[in-house]
């Protein structure tokens, strides 16, 4: 009998030795409240609401906050009294948010899982404030208002070059008189207009026709909305559809049927083998896309020779240019790489 209450004895101060060891192991130096409980440091109970816990940190805020710390009034240094508004404030910070009130607990009863700890307190710490889907948006629309506007910059810069080429300014010219824009009576009395402002006005007239009229393509070609990245990204999904459906159509109708090929496609392969853009091939002339058609470059065989032409041509050019030989006289006696003195 003795021996069995002296048994029971010692398991009830094993388990409250296990138990203390526990809560005080819980406490962690550096995370949250540190090694005092946030519950403590407040003064409430681990089944306080909201309401109690905002009660307990106002008070203890107007007690410790350093405005309103007067010496006499407590035992507490101006230094002490600092570090316990920033202990409560931690541990307000820490007790009014449900997320990591929720980490704080899990961490109070699970002492064991030291690493997992740090792990949870940092990544909530350390974790961006901003959504990183509305950083991307932001950055995806500010990129595409500044391609917007550079494009813009580009088209207005071609139209004010085509403005001083004396050939498309007198064609612009020619069209505004037959349309009756520049034939206008003069002006008498108090609707007289200066001649400045009259030049102005025909000036507008001219550029607002190079812009009907000429089409410009390339880097130069008026922008396109659907052309920005963040319209690029919205209509991906449709675009990649209708890329794979083509794909499909192309080698259903030319490789299986054997169909022969259009205009459109002989081009569209003409293309693909001088590796050029859409907006590259479109700035071409007429006279030279009639000719590729003509010579069938389509043909691989065909582009090849013409290919080989073509480099056989600019040899030959290179090789009559004055310029060329010049800088091959220049490499070939001093070169970049020639040493001379200041006396030379």
């Amino acid at each position: 009998m003795a021996a069995s209450i002296e048994l029971r004895l010692t398991l009830s101060v094993c388990l409250v030795f296990i138990s203390g060891f526990s809560s005080v192991s819980a406490l962690i130096e550096g995370l949250y409240c540190g090694t005092q409980s946030c519950y403590d440091v407040l003064g409430v109970s681990r089944d306080a609401g909201k309401a109690e816990i905002g009660r307990a940190y106002r008070q203890l805020a107007r007690r410790y906050h350093p405005d309103r710390y007067q010496p006499g009034e407590s035992d507490d240094s101006r230094e002490t009294a600092q570090q316990k508004f920033l202990l409560v404030a931690t541990a307000y910070e820490t007790l009014k948010d449900e997320e990591l009130r929720k980490d704080y607990d899990y961490m109070l009863e699970h002492p064991e899982k030291y690493y997992s700890h740090y792990y949870t307190y940092y990544r909530r710490r350390l974790a961006p404030k901003v959504d990183v889907r509305i950083v991307i948006l932001v950055t995806i629309c500010a990129v595409s208002l500044f391609q917007y506007y550079s494009w813009w910059s580009s088209y207005t810069e071609a139209i004010n070059y085509l403005m001083t080429v004396p050939k498309y300014r007198i064609q612009a010219t020619e069209l505004a008189k037959q349309q009756g824009l520049l034939n206008k009576t003069k002006e008498k009395g108090k609707n007289r207009r200066s001649k400045e402002e009259i030049r102005e006005e025909e000036e507008q007239i001219i550029r607002d026709i190079i812009k009907n009229k000429i089409d410009i393509k390339g880097g130069y070609q008026k922008p396109n909305i659907s052309d920005i990245l963040l319209c690029k990204i919205i209509l991906f999904p449709y675009h990649l559809c209708t890329y794979v459906a083509w794909n499909c159509s192309w080698f259903y109708r030319f490789t299986i049927r054997g169909e022969e090929y259009g205009d459109e496609e002989k081009l569209y392969i003409i293309r693909r083998y001088m590796k050029m853009s859409q907006a590259q091939f479109d700035s071409l002339d007429n006279s030279l896309v009639e000719t590729f058609l003509k010579q069938q470059l389509w043909i691989k065989e065909n582009y090849e020779a013409y290919r080989e032409e073509q480099e056989e041509e600019m040899k030959m050019k290179m090789a009559t240019d004055p310029r060329w030989k010049r800088y091959r006289r220049w490499m070939k006696s001093e070169g970049p790489g020639r040493i001379t003195f200041a006396d030379d």
